[in-house]
């Protein structure tokens, strides 16, 4: 009787191999696929944060020798007027635009709910948010200066005989008319994504309010915002970033370097890395908004517990 050599694998055995093949094969397109998407957030993002967080600490002018300084970039910041300026300017402007321009946000979209064409009107309050940061700020320039061209102050002047307030150059006012062109240009998205929420509550739910005689103020308070409060939650979050973020648009509608009250905590950075070279400084400026902007959002997050519900 000969040896017996090896034996032949069962059919559950070949199955397993057979599928560990595909497995294997389905890895090697999936980090295919998956590289470009890693290979730019390493890139963009984890790479410039990291030197970002390094650079805090050092002194450098992009072109010399960097030194080692510490927390001397950050102590100097915190005792600059400038920065102090710049944080004051950047929570006023959230403080301006957050609230209003959700609230006539809201109101938008709560009234287009109850019309036709929902879709039309989607896309003519979305124009602006899609339309350039600085065609819009150049627009609003127009409309808002107070030479011979300013088409509000002109016309106002013209019918009412009424001065207006030179709202680009007088640092009482200017920040006002930044706020205007915040909301105006943001208030496209926010009526879209609180369309999409108004539109996930059950009728059924409304209808009961009215059967029990709620009027339409006490379905709005008692039905439509507790209904909606995810969605009034995430919005919040988002415009609150984005009005710790604001650059472009002031940077075209005022410049800051000669008006300090339109100089907010992004214009520091930029005014600190590409005008003074001081990109350690500009680092720490930039990490120091990092942090403001990280413990805003924990202070919302721990706030939603008390006024968001996720129950339907």
């Amino acid at each position: 009787m000969g040896a017996v050599t090896g034996t032949r694998p069962t059919p559950k055995t070949r199955a397993a191999r057979a599928t560990a093949r595909v497995r294997h094969r389905d890895g090697w397109w999936a980090a295919f696929f998956l590289a470009p998407q890693v290979l730019g957030l390493l890139a963009f993002l984890v790479f410039p944060l990291g030197f970002a967080i390094v650079l805090a600490f050092m002194k450098w002018d992009g072109l010399g020798e960097k030194s080692w300084v510490g927390f001397d970039n950050f102590a100097a910041q915190l005792a600059d007027p400038e920065f102090g300026t710049a944080v004051w300017n950047t929570v006023k402007l959230a403080f301006m635009t957050v609230p209003v321009g959700l609230a006539l946000a809201l109101l938008v979209a709560v009234a287009l709910n109850h019309v036709r064409g929902k879709t039309f009107y989607r896309v003519v309050y979305f124009l602006p948010v899609i339309t350039s940061s600085v065609a819009v700020a150049v627009m609003w320039q127009v409309i808002l200066s107070s030479g011979d061209y300013g088409v509000l102050n002109t016309t106002v002047r013209g019918w009412f005989g009424v001065t207006l307030p030179d709202w680009l150059d007088d640092p009482a006012w200017v920040m006002v008319a930044i706020a205007v062109v915040t909301i105006w240009s943001s208030l496209g998205l926010n009526v879209v994504i609180f369309l999409a929420g108004l539109q996930t509550i059950p009728p059924s739910l409304v209808e009961a309010a009215r059967i029990d005689g709620a009027g339409p103020v006490r379905v709005f308070r008692s039905v439509t915002l507790p209904m909606i409060s995810p969605t009034l939650f995430f919005s919040t979050v988002v415009a609150v970033i984005s009005s710790f973020q604001a650059f472009d648009q002031i940077y075209v509608l005022v410049n800051p370097a000669h008006n300090d009250g339109a100089r907010t905590i992004v214009y520091q950075v930029y005014d600190l890395g590409f005008v003074d070279f001081e990109f350690g400084m500009s680092s720490a400026a930039s990490l120091i908004l990092l942090a403001l902007t990280l413990l805003v959002t924990l202070v919302q997050f721990g706030a939603q517990r008390r006024f968001v519900h996720y129950d339907s």
